[in-house]
């Protein structure tokens, strides 16, 4: 740190507060600072290690991206945290919560800004949120579970496409008439629904590799892609899911394979299927992705990944400082909602 002072002709304090407290630094001596520092090659200090010498609180950030009230009612979301908590127990760290949507722009990247923990654990979200240059401009270390990928962040990921394309296999064997309920298209997540879209259009990494993965299994069964309805929800809701299918059964009664982006989804559609008289899986086939605690006891095909495990491998690398890429396994479990 002291190198990049003299290099950048500034106090060790001022660098200091250019990665811990941009507020209160000049936004041009700050970005002097960092180019100073990328030139000569200065690395982040350990996060742990930076906390203490500050005698700052020995917390993480954690960006939701959602509202604060997501964290407890998704079970992906809470088994993910569960995780981060659990290493933080371990390294005598906390965990803050920052339940920053981007609905209040520059407020929320205020909040990021002003934020006093030694490093920030994302949660996925989408290429075009404004909220990852605002963790860029902290100068502290990022992790991202899911996606998107940044230089110089670390990241712990899935194999989406194989696992969407194994699970979607399962579900068209047979099968002519497909629909795909999908999680958030974009940013603004919004309902909508399309035909055959093109998986690049998709803003959130995780959900773009799914599809990319249903559509190569689409189109492995020698079905045309731009005939399937792909019905994007708003947010991974059982609610919106039950109110979604039931619409979509309406306009396409025909469908047969109902391929959807999460547990969640699929167990909200479950009870619309049953009640048009639909039997599961004779008249059609439904998946799910998680594997979820009550997944089992519905038969659901679906994709295992363990979300706790995620969490504590973001923490991990986040306090070990060790800022790189990492898949995490997953597997396909074939139960009762397929007739394969």
């Amino acid at each position: 740190m002291a190198d990049v002072a003299e290099a950048a002709g500034v106090s060790v304090m001022t660098v200091s507060y250019a990665y811990n407290h941009p507020d209160r630094v000049a936004a041009h001596t700050r970005e002097r600072v960092l180019a100073t520092a990328d030139e000569i090659g200065y690395r982040r200090p350990h996060p742990t290690a930076s906390a203490l010498r500050r005698g700052a609180p020995l917390q993480i950030g954690i960006v939701l991206g959602e509202h604060l009230t997501y964290a407890f009612d998704d079970p992906v979301a809470s088994a993910f945290l569960s995780g981060v908590a659990s290493e933080c127990v371990t390294r005598g760290m906390g965990m803050t919560m920052i339940p920053v949507t981007g609905e209040e722009g520059p407020k929320d990247s205020a909040r990021i800004l002003s934020m006093d923990v030694a490093g920030y654990i994302v949660w996925a979200t989408s290429d075009d949120n404004p909220l990852l240059s605002a963790l860029e401009e902290t100068g502290q270390p990022v992790v991202v579970s899911g996606g998107p990928a940044r230089e110089g962040w670390g990241l712990v990921h899935l194999d989406d496409t194989t696992a969407a394309r194994g699970v979607a296999r399962l579900a068209l064997h047979g099968r002519q008439h497909p629909a795909i309920i999908a999680l958030p298209e974009a940013q603004h997540r919004t309902q909508a629904l399309r035909y055959g879209p093109d998986p690049q259009a998709i803003t959130f990494e995780v959900h773009r590799r799914r599809l990319e993965g249903y559509r190569a299994a689409v189109e492995e069964a020698c079905l045309n892609w731009a005939d399937v309805p792909v019905l994007f929800l708003g947010r991974n809701d059982g609610d919106e899911a039950h109110e979604g299918v039931d619409k979509l059964l309406l306009h396409h009664p025909a469908t047969d394979a109902l391929i959807c982006m999460s547990d969640q989804i699929a167990l909200g559609a479950l009870p619309v299927i049953r009640a048009s008289g639909r039997a599961v899986p004779g008249a059609i086939t439904v998946t799910g992705w998680d594997d979820g605690p009550v997944a089992k006891q519905h038969g659901l095909t679906t994709v295992r990944q363990s979300l706790r495990d995620q969490g504590v491998l973001c923490a991990r690398m986040l306090f070990d400082d060790h800022l790189t890429a990492m898949e995490a396994p997953c597997s396909v479990i074939a139960r009762s909602t397929t007739a394969g």
